[in-house]
């Protein structure tokens, strides 16, 4: 289940719940009571090495590339 985070209104108090997608987002604060709002964090995802897409699905062959995959990552 992903993690949101939410912060007060009022007195600025910041916390994150642990929800699902289905559930409805937080509407108060759990210190005071106040309407709440989701805020946007970091992602902790990250795509590191030397071309994930290229080694990983990129065809392997030399086979001609289709007109669609020029300016992808395949054409080089």
């Amino acid at each position: 289940m992903p993690m949101y985070e939410y912060r007060c209104t009022s007195c600025n108090h910041q916390f994150e719940l642990r929800q699902k997608f289905s559930d409805p987002p937080a509407r108060s604060c759990p210190q005071c009571g106040a309407s709440v709002e989701k805020l946007i964090s970091s992602t902790a995802f990250s795509l590191k090495g030397d071309g994930w897409f290229k080694t990983g699905y990129c065809p392997k062959t030399e086979a001609p590339k289709p007109a669609s995959c020029s300016g992808c990552a395949c054409s080089e």
